[in-house]
């Protein structure tokens, strides 16, 4: 190739040429060197398409395909966590229904047993008093016909007492 004289005149100081007729003034020699140059590129595209052109683009082809699959897959394990993640939630909020309706029952049950019990308490302690205030009735009765019954019995002492005295005197 005869670039050499070219770019001499450009590069000197006694003359200033602008950018494109630097450009235009190159002159390229093709000879036989640049077609056995173009004839190797064949042969070497030739023998190294199917042993490393066609394989790695196999091999390009298949990562995208697993790539494409592995995402695919993904999202399907995302929609079926979401489902999962749905359904738990649903369960989570009827279990607290049901044990909120459970414990609605609970102290519903509770307050009725709660009633009757303090009923019976009542009712117990209704006797109980019942009991003491005739026991205490029967108790009266029975220590004021003794009162009578001493009083009788002091009045005839105080009497004879008082007759003693009055015969004695």
């Amino acid at each position: 190739m005869a670039i050499g004289p070219a770019f001499q005149g450009a590069f000197s100081s006694s003359t200033s040429l602008s950018a494109p007729s630097v450009i235009a003034s190159v002159t390229v020699d093709f000879d036989k060197g640049v077609f056995l140059q173009m004839a190797m590129f064949a042969i070497a595209i030739l023998l190294l398409k199917p042993l490393l052109f066609d394989p790695m683009l196999r091999l390009f082809a298949l990562r995208e395909e697993r790539t494409d699959g592995a995402r695919a897959e993904a999202r399907h394990m995302q929609e079926r966590a979401a489902e999962i993640l749905r359904n738990y939630e649903l369960e989570v909020t009827r279990v607290r229904a049901d044990a909120t309706q459970e414990r609605d029952v609970l102290r519903k049950e509770t307050a009725q047993q709660e009633a009757q019990i303090l009923a019976q308490a009542r009712s117990a302690a209704e006797k109980i008093a019942e009991e003491g205030q005739a026991k205490i009735a029967a108790d009266v009765q029975s220590l004021q016909a003794d009162l009578v019954q001493r009083s009788v019995q002091l009045a005839s002492q105080i009497v004879a007492t008082i007759l003693r005295r009055g015969t004695a005197s």
